[in-house]
């Protein structure tokens, strides 16, 4: 393999691990547009930043959520995150099908875990990865990297990864056209307030997205379906819990964390 062709490839799948585990971590996919705003009921978008404002505040959160992308990836993962002063958190995620979930077998495991920290987002890879990685088992993707190794889309990628939160759903539907009100329904055992709107979706067309709030304002439930940018259906269901609560996540030893850069320089295969 040449070095060029072994570049792309550990990029690809840097990148991959990156994107599943953004997806992973329930960041909405979809982007304000306020040109194109209509008027929904005053009532209806007064409660909804209220729901941003208070799930803001409350600082961190249990998240439990489960994911699936056409054939590429279905997952699941669980854990803590607080974004008072950028994002911060752990994950464990587990690849439970798809493509994505092949590669991971390949390289030892279908369970990783994820580390965010202000400045940049870490993933434990499996034996077999550090097998080919001098030993090492850790991932690091600094966000001020991103934008210098993938330009633009890369910058794109590190401002989502930077703003995983709860309240960003919340944020989307202030944006959507036909939000409302569907009703009261019960989400595990508690009454809560059913939310419901389209948005648009980073190169994809629009999706759906649909929210549960307690009456403390606290977003509980999230539903968004819609479609990723190959064609294949994506569903994200994710449930908030414990918010918060105590949320730590300690940088990995430095000899046992490579660098993106260090990787993509990296020859052979």
């Amino acid at each position: 393999m040449t070095s060029t062709r072994a570049r792309r490839s550990a990029f690809r799948f840097a990148l991959l691990t990156a994107l599943t585990a953004l997806a992973a971590a329930c960041t909405s996919s979809g982007r304000p547009d306020a040109e194109n705003r209509a008027t929904p009921s005053q009532a209806v978008m007064a409660a909804l930043r209220t729901v941003e404002r208070s799930t803001g505040e409350a600082e961190s959160a249990r998240v439990r959520s489960t994911t699936t992308m056409g054939a590429e990836l279905s997952m699941k993962c669980d854990g803590t995150l607080a974004w008072r002063d950028g994002l911060t958190g752990t994950l464990t995620i587990t690849y439970t099908g798809g493509t994505t979930a092949e590669t991971m077998r390949r390289l030892g495991t279908t369970s990783m875990e994820a580390r965010y920290l202000p400045d940049a987002y870490y993933a434990r890879m499996g034996e077999r990865f550090a097998e080919k990685a001098d030993g090492k088992h850790w991932i690091k993707y600094a966000y001020d990297d991103l934008e210098s190794l993938a330009g633009s889309s890369g910058a794109a990628l590190a401002d989502q990864m930077r703003g995983t939160a709860p309240h960003t759903s919340v944020k989307l539907l202030l944006s959507s056209t036909d939000v409302r009100k569907v009703g009261e329904e019960t989400v595990r055992g508690e009454r809560t307030a059913h939310y419901s709107g389209t948005v648009s979706a980073k190169g994809a067309g629009s999706q759906t997205v649909d929210i549960w709030v307690d009456d403390r304002d606290l977003l509980v439930k999230k539903v968004e379906k819609g479609h990723t940018a190959t064609g294949g259906k994506l569903t994200q269901t994710a449930f908030y819990s414990d918010y918060g609560v105590r949320t730590t996540a300690e940088k990995p030893p430095a000899g046992d964390t490579v660098d993106l850069k260090d990787l993509l320089e990296k020859k052979g295969g």
